[in-house]
């Protein structure tokens, strides 16, 4: 057996799908943002029944009512995680009961985009479904511990966004509501809207892009909507943009958004925001 190294031309000829998330303001437009994928191409997950705003739309559409459900079609698109017991959701014993239940995952195969809407539902059937497990409740007297719930919620929905993270040839996208607060010092704060803080905090970590799909304003005074796309921005919204591709703003159009993604880099000379100094050593000679 040789040592599985995988060489950079192999690397790069690999498919590889894009994984983010977009946070905004309730009515927005983010399940609107189907109108601008493939819909031949795209499979909705619907868990928020509100696809009147995509009426026409000819896309293909899943509807998961349970967590359980989600779990199942998390392991039905992202395959089998091999390192997992077969007691474990997502390993190999789970993907084999998914497929008896739903048939071949080749089904699948003619979907390039996973547009899941929105992770805000799918944290609140995640607790629902923890608040019922025995860890939630206390060995002593039987009675609920939140504490025991928001544990196993977390832990819950990170596996999720991971499995779905780790399908690497597909895009997946989650939406979700961004939440404005004040702070101790009235300042606004942007934070998704997810129950429990496990999920919030570790999202940005999993995904390779976060978008805030937000009103802005003109320099004549005009709102319009926008992806703030960068981690500093002056509005502090939440972002992140892992390719280096994409500007602060960028127009609310998610498959030109992809196309600008997928396009080639600039070298990472140019990419970099810092310049260290050419001559470590002459520069402390100037300085002594």
């Amino acid at each position: 057996m040789t040592l599985p190294i995988i060489s950079a031309d192999e690397r790069l000829a690999e498919p590889r799908g894009i994984k983010g998330c977009i946070f905004g303001a309730s009515g927005i437009g983010k399940t609107s943002l189907l109108w601008t994928l493939d819909a031949s191409t795209t499979l909705f997950f619907d868990l928020e029944a509100g696809d009147l705003a995509i009426e026409g739309w000819s896309g293909d559409t899943i509807r998961p009512r349970t967590w359980t459900e989600c779990r199942d079609f998390a392991v039905f698109i992202g395959g089998p995680n091999p390192a997992l017991r077969d007691d474990q959701p997502y390993s190999r014993a789970h993907f084999e009961a998914v497929c008896e239940k739903f048939g071949d995952p080749a089904a699948l195969d003619r979907f390039d985009t996973i547009f899941v809407d929105s992770i805000t539902v799918a944290g609140r059937l995640c607790f629902q479904w923890c608040k019922g497990q025995p860890e939630a409740h206390s060995d002593k007297t039987g009675k609920p511990d939140v504490r025991g719930a928001y544990g196993l919620h977390g832990r819950e929905m990170i596996a999720w966004l991971t499995h779905l993270q780790h399908t690497r040839a597909r895009n997946v996208w989650f939406v979700g509501i961004l939440d404005t607060k004040l702070d101790d010092f009235n300042r606004k704060v942007f934070a998704p809207q997810i129950d429990g803080s496990k999920t919030g905090l570790e999202l940005p970590g999993i995904v390779d892009e976060v978008i805030t799909m937000a009103e802005l304003k003109a320099d004549g005074g005009e709102p319009y909507r926008a992806f703030v796309c960068q981690t500093l921005n002056p509005w502090g919204y939440p972002a992140k943009d892992r390719s280096g591709r994409l500007d602060m703003v960028e127009e609310p159009h998610l498959g030109r958004l992809m196309e600008k993604i997928r396009a080639p880099g600039r070298p990472a000379p140019e990419r970099l925001t810092y310049a260290p100094p050419a001559d470590p050593a002459g520069a402390a000679a100037s300085q002594s």
